[in-house]
């Protein structure tokens, strides 16, 4: 791949049926990196990977993916990615084995080359033991890392994966983390989108959050959360009315539970004395914790103002695309 960069995009704009999708869409990520792109359904992550993947041209603006353009140089970029959807995508009624050796087949291997990288990837996911099993007796971790692996026959300079962890117990989610770790290691750049945001805090060294087709925020997971708030002081108020007092101080609401999020720096001088201010005579407060931000309230903060128009995206990826 030439330079440094993996995929880099400017400008990009998509609308359908006169609706915007995307919106001058800016994007960088860095050979080797684990970048995540998130946001609510309907905010243009699954149109931004299609395009990214070749799969859906822009309306505007240009993309280049390992070192090419995605729209005048489609074979080219085709032959250095790799696309894992929402959904396994692998023959049931075939063996792990036998599902990686076809991979290599399809993907211009010999036979004999085909099925030692079948070989190697079978023992780097972990399913050597299976391997001449039918998929169809895979649990659903199995079959996420053996879809994963079918992805990676090629051996791909940029992975896509377009929510990889969607219904995956916690187990199989962070074997299927510790494989996207890996990928960087050796040098592939990993674009991920996800709504799990423990998800993108593990894993990624870059965040972009994506509201009604724009990038709303760009950043380090640290630096996202610095942005909204270092630290968060959940109150607990003892009444409605107390609930109401306190709610214009606060970055985070629910009613529900009367309980209210305020930004504070985490010092203990500081947490006295926001206590003091929010609450001189000692009444309003039931209880209080202290917390450190997470990207929820990133997410929470910079999404949700748009409309949904999930509806109006392309199809989602579904399973693995070897483009």
């Amino acid at each position: 791949m030439p330079g440094t960069t993996a995929v880099e995009a400017t400008g990009l704009r998509k609308t359908y049926q006169g609706v915007t999708v995307l919106d001058r869409i800016d994007l960088h990520v860095p050979r080797g990196a684990v970048f995540a792109l998130l946001g609510p359904n309907g905010a243009g992550k699954t149109t931004t990977v299609r395009i990214l993947a070749t799969l859906t041209p822009p309306d505007a603006g240009r993309a280049v993916v390992a070192g090419y353009d995605v729209v005048a140089d489609r074979a080219r970029v085709r032959r250095r990615i790799s696309l894992t959807g929402q959904f396994a995508a692998v023959d049931d009624l075939q063996t792990g084995a036998e599902n990686l050796r076809m991979m290599g087949r399809l993907s211009g291997l010999s036979r004999r080359d085909a099925r030692r990288r079948a070989a190697e990837l079978l023992d780097r996911f972990g399913l050597a033991d299976a391997a001449h099993r039918p998929a169809v007796t895979y649990s659903g971790g199995m079959r996420r890392r053996l879809d994963l692996a079918a992805g990676l026959v090629g051996a791909p300079e940029v992975v896509f994966l377009d929510e990889p962890t969607t219904g995956l117990d916690p187990r199989s989610r962070q074997e299927l983390w510790q494989a996207v770790r890996d990928l960087s290691a050796q040098g592939a750049a990993v674009f991920l989108t996800t709504q799990y945001l423990e998800e993108a805090d593990q894993l990624a060294d870059r965040v972009a959050v994506m509201d009604a087709g724009r990038v709303v925020a760009e950043g380090t997971a640290d630096t996202l959360k610095a942005r909204v708030a270092g630290h968060r002081l959940d109150v607990v108020a003892t009444d409605a009315d107390a609930y109401a007092r306190l709610a214009p101080h606060a970055v985070r609401h629910s009613p529900g539970t009367l309980t209210l999020g305020i930004a504070t720096d985490g010092t203990a001088a500081h947490v006295r004395g926001l206590l003091d201010t929010l609450d001189p005579r000692r009444s309003d407060i039931a209880r209080f914790t202290l917390h450190t931000a997470t990207l929820d309230d990133v997410f929470l903060a910079l999404t949700g103002t748009g409309t949904d128009t999930g509806n109006r995206e392309t199809p989602a990826t579904q399973g693995t695309a070897r483009v």
